[in-house]
């Protein structure tokens, strides 16, 4: 039976299945790249917005374009590409949220209600300022569908022996932001505003999500260590666990535990990836930014899948 991939859905998941010129087409991917932060573009902030009817704290775009994983589909789909140069037998289902986290976060469980920031929490599946009933129903929905492709994809890749990729990205900086709440705009322009944005604790250029808040390692054993060499050698320096870890309250953690040394997340500086940092606008990621990621990110990837023949069909 030949292997089938999810379906697309409108506004809420693409989903590509890339063939390597060698690639047997009945045969399931070997591997997942899985973007839940993929909506990076301002048409998928303006889409969902207008479907929404309560208000909303002013400007929220600006919310929007600071936060959202700017490049992470780009350099996911480029190391996607890489792989398949170098092992033109192989196959790779890529998935991408076309969700905002803005208003609904599917690296979350969509009932998390987060915490402080500054004490280790992460941010809520939807955050305190949507409040309107039939806003919380849609996103509620919305985010269901999406999970509920994630999961087969990751049973079907991971349950036939593949592998999954998570790619993030991150600010350049810690903004010292207490809490996403109705005030998220005016924190934001305040930490921001002229010299007091690089004032802000500088983030580590690469940070590997390997290992859980006990030290625990869920990611493909030996990983850590050549991910962090293959990036030394093109001049990027890379940590693990260093600004994140693998977090009980994210579907990242809940993909790691569920399928162990299967998976493997990480998160770049976005600054690294575009032309120029800009915060408040849309910014694209270059192709050679996401090209000399990929070159590091392939590799590996290609050593960790099992050797031989690709995975077997599910």
């Amino acid at each position: 039976m030949s292997f089938a991939p999810p379906r697309s859905i409108a506004d809420v998941a693409e989903v590509e299945c890339l063939r390597g010129a060698r690639a047997d087409a009945s045969r399931t991917p070997d591997l997942l790249i899985e973007i839940p932060h993929g909506a990076d573009e301002r048409r998928h902030y303006d889409r969902l917005r207008g479907r929404l009817r309560g208000d909303l704290p002013a400007d929220l775009h600006l919310f929007f374009h600071l936060n959202t994983d700017v490049g992470a589909w780009a350099y996911g789909r480029a190391t996607a590409q890489a792989l398949l140069v170098a092992a033109p037998e192989r196959s790779v289902l890529l998935l991408r949220s076309l969700i905002p986290r803005t208003f609904v976060d599917c690296n979350r469980p969509g009932d998390y209600r987060g915490g402080p920031l500054d004490a280790g929490a992460l941010t809520p599946g939807i955050p305190s300022y949507v409040r309107d009933e039939a806003d919380l129903v849609l996103l509620h929905e919305l985010h269901a569908a999406y999970v509920a492709v994630a999961e087969r994809a990751y049973e079907r890749i991971c349950g036939a022996g593949g592998l999954a990729l998570i790619p993030h990205t991150y600010g350049p900086r810690s903004l010292g932001i207490d809490a996403v709440d109705d005030r998220i705009v005016e924190k934001l322009r305040w930490a921001c505003e002229g010299e007091r944005h690089d004032s802000w604790p500088l983030r580590a250029e690469i940070d590997l999500l390997t290992r859980d808040g006990e030290g625990k390692l869920w990611a493909p054993d030996g990983a850590e260590e050549a991910l962090i060499e293959g990036f030394s050698r093109v001049g990027m320096k890379a940590v693990a666990n260093d600004t994140y870890h693998l977090h009980p309250s994210s579907l990242g953690w809940r993909w790691a535990t569920q399928w162990p040394g299967r998976t493997l997340s990480l998160e770049i500086r976005r600054d690294l990836l575009v032309p120029a940092w800009t915060p408040f606008e849309e910014m694209r990621a270059t192709d050679a930014a996401c090209e000399r990621v990929a070159g590091v990110l392939a590799p590996v990837l290609a050593q960790k899948l099992a050797p031989g023949t690709p995975t077997a069909t599910r």
